[in-house]
């Protein structure tokens, strides 16, 4: 392992699973064939897998199965809302563990991946060994006030150019009109909300540095990220098909399926406190909060944290010590 991340590997199969509707998904197989069963659920919503995700999973013990949600990244057709629900994704993920011939396997989530995890968790129980969640996200309009809002007293010079352009008004529901600027027909609005909220987004993941230079987003990337974070709108503008209250009640689900809560004290995106209410709500949970760690499981102490879950529960079962 070089750093906190093991080295780059490829995958050893990659496929694409018609779940119909229209939609198909990138999947891809990495690690040992014959290693415990570990599938990812990456964040956004809207994002997709990136090969560093495969670095934060011991390739020699786990079985590593990647793929990209209903309309992200490499499944196709990319941006597509129709049919795009977390309902749907529940059932995307047993679908694809029947696909490969899984018994049951390590649900791995993190940020919007968290929240996922607990919708797939609670209504396949049977299927899962056990869970690694970090960076909890509750999808409610606490989370996305928050995230529009809040965390503006923690950042102000970023937030003072998030809202620059917007009218007292707009200011006054600035949440709702990103989402709904970010998924209007306008597409010059939609470029210029786009930029501003990864540039938001990008301070919030950043604590400590300054505020970054507003992107400009030129040919293929204006179509990916304006998919993305369309996709990412429909989602939180219904928070996420959840809501906080059924995520908690998700975690009572949870019982007996031994699961680690990993929440970096430095995360600007996902407020802490939410890692504590899924821990009181998820009987039997291990939370740890991680010092010097923000919002990306990239950051050294918090990738140091999962990886150090994950073996501990392929050695042992269980998160407890």
């Amino acid at each position: 392992m070089e750093g906190t991340l093991f080295p780059p590997i490829e995958p050893y199969a990659q496929d694409r699973l018609d779940v119909g509707d229209g939609h198909q998904l990138y999947v891809e197989q990495c690690g040992n064939p014959h290693g415990m069963p570990l599938i990812v659920l990456h964040g956004g919503p809207g994002s997709g897998c990136s090969p560093r995700h495969r670095q934060l999973i011991d390739p020699e013990q786990f079985l590593i199965v990647l793929f990209d949600q209903r309309g992200c990244g490499r499944s196709t057709p990319r941006g597509e809302l129709a049919a795009n629900t977390t309902a749907y994704l529940v059932a995307d993920i047993e679908r694809l563990r029947q696909h490969l011939g899984i018994d049951r396997w390590l649900v791995f989530g993190g940020s919007w991946g968290s929240s996922l995890a607990l919708a797939y968790c609670a209504q396949h129980p049977v299927a899962c060994l056990g869970a690694i969640l970090r960076g909890i996200f509750l999808t409610g309009h606490a989370d996305i006030d928050w995230f529009f809002r809040g965390a503006g007293s923690l950042r102000p010079e970023a937030w003072a150019r998030l809202v620059a352009p917007l009218s007292d008004v707009q200011r006054a529901n600035i949440a709702e009109h990103y989402l709904n600027t970010v998924r209007a027909p306008d597409r010059h609005a939609a470029i210029t909300a786009v930029e501003r909220w990864m540039q938001w987004e990008a301070a919030l993941s950043s604590p400590g540095r300054g505020a970054p230079e507003l992107p400009k987003l030129e040919g293929d990337a204006i179509e990916a990220a304006l998919d993305k974070y369309r996709l990412q709108a429909h989602y939180l503008a219904h928070e996420c098909f959840i809501g906080e209250d059924a995520a908690l009640t998700f975690a009572r689900a949870m019982g007996g399926i031994p699961t680690a809560i990993l929440h970096g004290r430095l995360d600007l995106v996902c407020r802490p406190e939410n890692a504590l209410k899924l821990s009181r709500a998820l009987p039997g949970s291990q939370l740890r909060f991680v010092h010097d760690a923000g919002h990306s499981p990239f950051d050294a102490r918090m990738s140091e944290a999962l990886i150090g879950a994950a073996t501990h529960f392929h050695r042992y079962g269980s998160f407890s010590a």
